[in-house]
C-alpha cells in the first residue's frame, strides 16, 4: 500500500452558492439557467435489480475494457438522462453511488426480517442481530482490526470524531496540553477540537502546507513535543509513538479508494463513513484500540449501552456496546456489509491501482482547459494524487461552472468551500470547483467533463 500526504487532496464537499470566489458566502447565486429536468433510461426499482450480488462479468472473448466500464452495469443511478443529457456523475467525494447489491440487501432487511437487534429471541430479531454483527466482522477485516469489538457504528464519521473527542478528549487532555491539526483538515476534524481545547484548555496547533499545496510533514515533526497528546490527521503513515501522541486518522477518503490497514498504521483511531464506499447514508464507524476504547467513559447515555441500572447509579456495558446508546442503524449497517463485500470482490488494489491512471488522466485532460488552476501537486511517479481535482477558472466563480455543467451537460461536479474554509483561506479563495471520480467512472466521462468545461468557459467568457 503506498501511503503519501498527497492524500490530502481528497476534499469532502458541501454545496455552497457564491457570486464571486472571494466574496463572503452568505451570496447566492441565481438559478438563470432554467428548471431541472429528470428522465431515467434504466429502471431504478429495487424490484428489477439483478439477483447477483457480485460485480458484473466481462465476456473474456470481447476485448478488455476498464474497471469502469466493467462495473457501471451495477449502478442503476448512472443509467438515466439529466436536463437531456447522459448523466456523468462526477461528485463521487461527496457521496458515491451504490449499486444493486447494496440496494437488495437493503430491501431484504426490511422485506423480510425487520428488527431490532441484541434484545429480542425470536426468529427476526436473532436474525437481524447476526446480520448486523457479521456486518461489524465485515468492516474490521476489511481494515484489518484485531478484533470486530474495536468497531464501533456511528452515525457518520463526523460523529466517530466527536465520540473521541468528548470521552477520550474531555477524559484526558488538560491545560497547555498540545493537539496537532494540518490546516487542511475537513471541518469536523477541526471544530470538535476547538470544542475541547476551550473545555480543558489544550492548546491546537496546525500544520500549513509546502509550496507544492500538501501538509508539511517536516513542520509537523517539528510541532512535536512531550506535550502533544494527539494528532488529528487525514490518512497519513503513522510515525509518531516516539512522543506518545495518539493518532487519529480521517480515512473517509481512503477506506474507499485503497488498502486501509489499521495495525500496519498503528492508528490509535481511525473513522470512516458508509456513503462514500457504496453502503447508505446514515451510518459510519469509528475504529479504536481496544485499550483505549475500554477506558473511555460512554458518549451518549440510554438502553444498550448499559450493564446495570439503579437509581442512584449505572454500569456501562463494555465497549463496543458502550458507544452504541439506543437502536442502531441496522439496514444501514448491513448495508454497509454489502457494500464491503462488493468492494472485496473487486479488490481494493485493483480499485486503487484504475484510480491512480484516471487520476493522472484527469490531471494531464484538465491542463488543457484555458485560465485554469488546478490545486494540489503535480503527479509523478513518487507524487499520487487522488482521483480528482480541485480547480477554479480565472474569472469565473465555482457555481456558476457547476450550475452550467449541471444544466447543459448533465455534469454533476462540486462547488463551495468544501467544509474547508481554513484551506481555502491558505489558497487566497473562497471557493473552488470540484471534481471526483471512483472506479465506476471511465477516461470517456473524463473527456466528457473536460468537452463541457471548456463549452462552460467559452460560454462565460463570451460575456467579457
Amino acid at each position: 500500500m503506498v501511503t503519501t500526504a498527497v492524500e490530502w487532496v481528497f476534499l469532502k464537499f458541501h454545496p455552497s452558492r457564491f457570486t464571486n470566489p472571494n466574496r463572503p458566502l452568505t451570496s447566492r447565486c441565481s438559478n438563470r439557467l432554467g428548471f431541472r429536468r429528470f428522465s431515467s433510461s434504466a429502471s431504478l426499482s429495487v424490484a428489477a435489480a439483478a439477483s447477483s450480488s457480485t460485480v458484473s462479468e466481462v465476456d473474456p472473448k470481447r476485448e478488455p475494457v476498464s474497471l469502469g466500464h466493467a462495473t457501471r452495469p451495477d449502478f442503476p443511478i448512472l443509467h438515466q438522462e439529466v436536463n437531456g443529457s447522459k448523466l456523468i456523475y462526477l461528485d463521487n467525494a461527496a457521496t458515491s453511488q451504490k449499486p444493486t447489491s447494496v440496494l437488495k440487501a437493503l430491501q431484504n432487511y426490511y422485506a423480510t426480517y425487520n428488527s431490532n437487534v441484541h434484545r429480542g429471541i425470536h426468529y427476526l430479531s436473532a436474525k437481524a442481530t447476526n446480520e448486523y454483527e457479521l456486518a461489524r466482522k465485515k468492516v474490521a477485516t476489511f481494515i484489518n482490526a484485531s478484533d470486530s469489538s474495536e468497531i464501533v457504528f456511528t452515525r457518520n464519521a463526523t460523529e466517530a470524531i466527536n465520540l473521541v473527542a468528548y470521552s477520550w478528549g474531555l477524559s484526558n487532555l488538560n491545560a497547555e496540553d498540545e493537539i496537532i491539526v494540518t490546516i487542511a483538515e475537513h471541518h469536523s476534524a477541526i471544530v470538535p477540537w476547538q470544542i475541547v481545547a476551550q473545555k480543558t484548555g489544550a492548546i491546537l496547533k496546525f500544520v500549513n502546507l509546502t509550496p507544492d499545496e500538501v501538509p508539511d510533514t517536516a513542520q509537523l515533526k517539528e510541532m512535536l513535543s512531550r506535550k502533544t497528546k494527539l494528532v488529528v490527521i487525514h490518512h497519513v503513515s503513522n510515525m509518531l509513538g516516539s512522543v506518545g501522541a495518539k493518532v487519529l486518522v480521517d480515512a473517509c477518503q481512503s477506506v474507499p479508494h485503497m488498502v486501509v490497514d489499521v495495525q500496519n498504521l498503528n492508528a490509535d483511531f481511525l473513522v470512516a463513513s458508509s456513503h462514500k464506499m457504496c453502503g447508505p447514508t446514515g451510518v459510519g464507524f469509528l475504529y479504536g484500540k481496544s485499550e483505549l476504547l475500554s477506558a473511555m467513559p460512554p458518549f451518549l447515555g440510554g438502553g444498550e449501552m448499559i450493564s446495570d441500572v439503579y437509581l442512584d447509579h449505572s454500569t456501562y456495558a463494555e465497549p463496543p456496546s458502550r458507544f452504541e446508546a439506543g437502536t442502531p442503524a441496522i439496514a444501514g449497517a448491513i448495508g454497509l456489509g454489502a457494500a464491503i463485500d462488493y468492494l472485496s470482490e473487486i479488490g481494493m488494489q485493483r480499485i486503487h491501482d484504475y484510480e491512480v491512471e484516471l487520476s493522472n488522466y484527469l490531471y494531464e485532460s484538465l491542463r488543457s482547459v484555458p485560465n485554469i488552476r488546478i490545486y494540489g501537486p503535480v503527479p509523478s511517479q513518487t507524487v499520487r494524487r487522488a482521483a480528482l481535482c480541485s480547480f477554479n477558472v480565472k474569472d469565473i466563480h465555482p457555481t456558476d461552472i457547476a450550475t452550467f455543467l449541471d444544466q447543459q451537460h448533465g455534469v454533476a461536479i462540486r462547488s463551495g468551500h468544501h467544509c474547508a474554509q481554513p484551506l481555502h483561506r491558505h489558497l487566497g479563495v473562497n471557493a473552488s470547483a470540484r471534481a471526483s471520480f471512483y472506479f465506476y467512472n471511465t477516461k470517456e466521462d473524463v473527456d466528457n467533463f473536460v468537452l463541457a468545461l471548456n463549452d462552460t468557459v467559452n460560454f462565460f467568457s463570451s460575456f467579457r
